[in-house]
């Protein structure tokens, strides 16, 4: 298929809501590890990973023997019958998950909440999330919810409510059951105000948020509110999750074990599956009847299994925060040349670079900084090397590769960046 084919086609049939990044979009037809291709043969380095889901890069031939093997055995059944695949990862998930056996939490942050160990299996992170705030609901008997301001949690009814930033709110008649709190102190207050809460939802480091982790102390200044009011702690990993942080779930940096915990992307590399996981206790209070058509299918799960013995084997944890170390070392640098870069921040291979011509700049999709954003990402893609963005003013560049990159793809990238700043400034 050629380009303008494949346009035509968008055009004709697509529903317009889904936007490009680019004005002159590549048509990607094959990856490899850290690495696509287009319809013309032009080779990207791929820095965003399909928004942190290739976290062991595309078509990894580890992954893809197994899932075509699963495919040539049993391709599908329902979570209502018994397959082994689901089971043996449910099984694995249990001990990497924080609190477990094999987890960086399975310690002295485990005896303050017991470890997550029960999971129920779904498509999407929306789904998981909805899943989450639903467990929370059912076991506090409480019906509303803490968020934070420029979080993103899914396209469903109530993941979207909890979202915080606009433009993906969507829904114009989206339920009121819901705080937005903007720092610790603000989540404590409304728990305060309202005893009807049933959990606080947040992502450790918020990616289309801006990639802003959570200020250190945030866990340990809420927890003891959270749990003197009879709430629960909903950790959102959909985006941080399988290594991406330097370590498996992101909320290890902060030494604490949430009562749900929500993931998604990377746990398939590609392939659909999500889940949301709790504690044995919470997960004996789940008795009413639910079900997921495609949750937890064979090949689904055999692709999870395969993504967790190749972070294992790779060692893709410290991969990630070994090379996430040097990427931000040498974007810190850039940042000191052009004043342009107004902070980098992140942690592992999940940093964002906020864009902006002066302090000044507001923000917003026409503000000047969402224009330099969009031209910077243009010209890199042109020099074949594939950015993401994101934000609340779609101002930051992202850079969330595949964590199998190496330093001479950060050397590439970042010499590539240097040139197009000369370039346009």
């Amino acid at each position: 298929m050629e380009r303008q084919e494949a346009l035509e086609l968008r055009r004709e049939y697509f529903m317009p809501c889904v936007q490009y990044f680019y004005k002159d979009p590549p048509l990607f037809v094959r990856g490899d590890m850290q690495y696509l291709y287009d319809e013309r043969g032009k080779k990207y380095l791929d820095f965003f990973a399909g928004v942190s889901v290739m976290n062991c890069g595309h078509s990894n031939p580890f992954i893809t023997e197994r899932v075509a093997a699963q495919l040539g055995r049993l391709q599908h059944l329902t979570n209502v019958y018994l397959t082994e695949p689901v089971l043996r990862l449910a099984a694995r998930l249990a001990q990497v998950l924080p609190g477990g056996p094999a987890s960086a939490l399975s310690g002295a942050a485990s005896r303050e909440r017991p470890g997550l160990s029960n999971s129920f299996f779904c498509n999407s992170g929306s789904e998981a999330n909805e899943g989450a705030l639903l467990l929370a609901r059912l076991v506090t008997g409480k019906r509303k919810f803490i968020a934070l301001n420029t979080g993103l949690h899914g396209r469903t009814y109530l993941a979207m409510a909890v979202t915080g930033i606009p433009m993906w709110r969507t829904d114009p008649f989206l339920p009121g059951d819901f705080y937005f709190a903007g720092s610790a102190e603000e989540v404590i207050a409304a728990l305060e105000k309202d005893g009807d809460i049933a959990a606080l939802i947040c992502e450790p480091v918020q990616g289309n948020g801006g990639v802003r982790p959570l200020p250190p102390d945030f866990f340990e200044k809420t927890a003891g509110a959270l749990k003197s009011r009879g709430a629960l702690l909903i950790v959102d990993e959909v985006q941080t999750g399988f290594a991406r942080t330097g370590r498996m779930f992101a909320v290890e940096h902060y030494g604490v074990i949430p009562d749900i915990m929500t993931m998604s992307k990377a746990l398939g590399n590609g392939i659909p599956i999500a889940a949301f996981a709790s504690s044995r206790e919470l997960a004996l209070r789940f008795t009413r009847p639910s079900a997921s058509t495609l949750g937890g299918n064979p090949v689904s799960a055999s692709a999870a299994l395969a993504v967790l013995d190749y972070i294992e084997k790779e060692d893709l944890c410290a991969r990630a925060g070994e090379l996430g170390a040097y990427l931000r070392s040498r974007l810190d640098s850039l940042a000191s040349l052009f004043p342009v870069i107004r902070e980098v921040r992140g942690k592992g291979l999940m940093l964002g670079a906020e864009i902006a011509p002066d302090r000044n700049s507001p923000a917003g999709d026409d503000a000047p900084g969402a224009a330099l954003t969009d031209r910077i990402l243009e010209e890199l893609k042109e020099r074949g090397i594939i950015l993401g963005k994101n934000g609340l003013g779609r101002n930051v560049l992202a850079f969330q590769p595949p964590l199998v990159i190496n330093r001479g793809d950060i050397d590439f990238l970042i010499e590539n960046l240097e040139e197009v700043l000369r370039r346009i400034l």
